[in-house]
């Protein structure tokens, strides 16, 4: 799992957001006051009147700056109005009572919980299915699936992709209408033996403490396959029978970038449907929010390329006691130094992901500062406006490497022992490359950085296969750097946000949001398109709709997802959000089921 667009911090207090509706209760007045408060106001619009007679005064321009402001706010950053189920208004109305009941929440908690219980560890480097033992963790977890959803079991059709893969497909009445693709995956990152005595609960206990339910997958992703299955479940029991189709993709090494799992559902999916044959693409991914005054959803519409790259130094070995003046390790050292002090240079760009992002937050959120919130207005027409725009928003460290491509070095090796000198040495430069850019570009820039360095320490350097100084040119060791595991990704193509499908998603997200909490209208809540830090198991998807969205509708309070423990001890999910999750995918498919473009 990864997370979405940054979160800045906030005074109030963590995990609670505003309730769109309060308000709080103003200081008593004494009658005097009041009185003489009254009187000021009929003097200043008596005044005002008076101008105007004149026409030194325009009060309709007055009255009217509001509505100019609400248009500029919906020009910069459309909203879509609340999605409710029509045809199947009732049904969805009676299932968010039940929704509501304690018995309900009591059989939701034991779902999740259930799920947590059988631990589906995903390892780096596994070997094929059928040789290497761990994959065999999965069966157990489909038997649970069978006993926990047994209506889901009796009425879809389960094909089972690479042996641990699932596909589940609920057949539409209406062939002709493009199913509705749901994604997941059952892996979880592995627990780190050494940390297990500092979980506040064991790691799969899948203990609910009231509020909290804990373990690992209980949020990334436990949650989002069994509040995808708890929703189906729910439907049948109530006989609903869908028009449009929908299938379940369920993944199983999601955690390992999906070579086993989603790479051969998508291929699956796309040999059994062709290309462009869903509605739309939901998975895992961003939630919501408190962002600055406002409660702010963040659907993923694209996600960052990936490529990590390797950098080897190789010289001539020997004994340490006639050192040269630079061993491998030393030449390496000084390589990674020249890395870190020439970072990707990144620039907010219009029709960007994080640049939509930002004008959302500049139309809807009451709390952003003026001087951003002014320039951020005017970038979309003026370069200098956008700098400025910029300037402010790259103080905040998680929106500018959002931007722009990274780059870590989170691997290094050399050496074998103290009185040798190493004969290789090499790391591994982690890039995650922006949204606007290209693996090629990435490579060219990795491959200029280090040329003058090259040239420096007599190395012949060979970058990404091109050999870049001669064959027989005399050289005191070599420098080669490459695709490190041969797995580098473009970025993701980026899903509309003008079209009637990101509508659809964000209506169903503000239909959602009103009804847990009993509210009506169109902005309690504001959807605001952003991007993942990482990657999904929708790289394997591209090819299946252009409406890829991940979301999964988890209440982040005042942080992100990544402050629930996830991918780390003490990982938890508050139930509530559960709850709310299964009543987002309840609404999704309903909506979907009415859509018409």
């Amino acid at each position: 799992m990864s997370s979405p667009a940054f979160a800045p911090a906030y005074d109030e207090k963590k995990g609670e957001l505003p309730q769109p509706n309060a308000h709080a209760s103003a200081p008593k007045r004494t009658r005097c006051v009041g009185r003489g408060l009254v009187k000021g106001l009929v003097a200043v619009l008596a005044l005002l009147t008076c101008l105007h007679s004149l026409h030194i005064v325009n009060l309709h321009s007055c009255w009217g700056s509001h509505d100019a402001a609400s248009d500029m706010s919906a020009e910069l950053c459309p909203q879509a109005s609340a999605v409710v189920p029509q045809r199947n208004g009732e049904l969805w109305k009676s299932l968010g009572k039940t929704y509501d009941s304690d018995t309900f929440k009591a059989r939701a908690v034991e779902w999740l919980g259930g799920a947590v219980r059988v631990p589906t560890q995903s390892y780096d480097k596994m070997g094929p299915i059928g040789e290497d033992p761990r994959w065999e963790v999965f069966p157990p977890f489909h038997d649970y699936l069978l006993k926990a959803f047994p209506l889901v079991h009796s009425t879809l059709e389960l094909t089972k992709v690479n042996t641990h893969g699932l596909v589940y497909v609920w057949k539409g009445s209406d062939s002709s209408l493009k199913p509705v693709l749901l994604a997941a995956h059952q892996d979880v990152v592995p627990v780190n033996p050494d940390t297990v005595d500092e979980w506040t609960h064991p790691p799969f206990s899948g203990h609910f403490d009231g509020e909290r339910i804990w373990g690992r997958g209980s949020s990334d992703d436990k949650s989002g396959l069994i509040g995808i299955m708890s929703s189906i479940e729910s439907l049948l029991e109530r006989g609903f029978q869908p028009t449009r189709g929908v299938v379940l993709a369920f993944g199983f090494d999601e955690e390992v970038s999906g070579l086993y799992g989603a790479r051969s559902i998508g291929k699956y999916l796309l040999e059994t449907y062709g290309e462009d044959a869903f509605l739309l693409l939901v998975d895992e991914g961003g939630g919501f929010a408190n962002q600055f005054g406002g409660v702010v959803a963040i659907p993923g519409i694209a996600e960052k390329g990936y490529i990590d790259v390797r950098v080897e130094v190789t010289s001539p070995g020997g004994h340490s006691s006639v050192p040269p003046s630079h061993t491998t390790i030393g030449i390496l050292s000084q390589l990674l130094v020249h890395f870190e002090s020439h970072p990707y240079k990144a620039s907010l760009n219009r029709g960007t992901p994080m640049y939509l992002y930002s004008q959302c937050l500049a139309a809807h959120t009451p709390g952003l500062p003026r001087k951003l919130r002014k320039a951020l207005k005017k970038a979309e027409k003026s370069d200098r406006a956008l700098k400025e725009a910029q300037k402010e928003l790259f103080k905040s460290k998680s929106f500018h490497a959002m931007v722009g491509t990274t780059q870590a070095i989170d691997l290094i090796e050399g050496g074998v022992k103290t009185n040798a000198l190493p004969e290789r040495a090499w790391a591994v430069v982690n890039h995650r490359v922006a949204t606007d850019s290209s693996i090629d570009a990435a490579k060219e820039h990795d491959t200029a950085l280090l040329k003058g360095l090259a040239q420096d320490f007599n190395l012949s350097y060979t970058a990404f296969g091109e050999q870049l100084t001669g064959k027989d040119a005399p050289a005191y060791g070599t420098l080669t750097i490459s695709d490190a595991w041969g797995t580098a990704l473009e970025p993701a193509p980026i899903s509309p946000v003008d079209a009637p499908e990101y509508a659809l998603l964000s209506g169903t997200i503000k239909a959602t949001y009103n009804s847990y909490r009993e509210l009506e209208g169109n902005d309690n809540i504001i959807v605001a398109p952003g991007i993942m830090s990482g990657n999904t198991d929708t790289r394997y998807y591209w090819a299946l709709t252009p409406h890829i969205y991940r979301y999964n509708h988890a209440n982040s309070g005042n942080g992100t997802a990544l402050d629930h423990g996830v991918h780390t001890i003490n990982e938890y999910i508050n139930a509530d959000t559960f709850y709310e999750m299964i009543r987002f995918f309840t609404t999704l498919i309903l909506n979907a089921d009415e859509f018409s473009a």
